[in-house]
């Protein structure tokens, strides 16, 4: 997984993708991050991220069948 993040005047956002699959770039999420403490990414967004990883490799598994 990969990660952009981008800093603005009204706060920091990320967007977390992966290009592990073939033929397609995938967006898992985009977030602005809210927390002031840190640079750490909340692990509820890690958690988001990481299941939709999960389905998305579950989706592309059933068509290769």
């Amino acid at each position: 997984m990969l990660e952009i993040v981008q800093r603005a005047s009204n706060g920091t956002y990320r967007t977390i993708y992966t290009v592990e699959m073939r033929d397609a770039v995938y967006v898992l999420h985009a977030f602005q991050k809210k927390s002031k403490e840190g640079i750490k990414t909340p692990k509820q967004e890690i958690d988001l991220v990481e299941q939709r990883l999960k389905e998305i490799k579950g989706i592309l598994e059933k068509r290769t069948r």
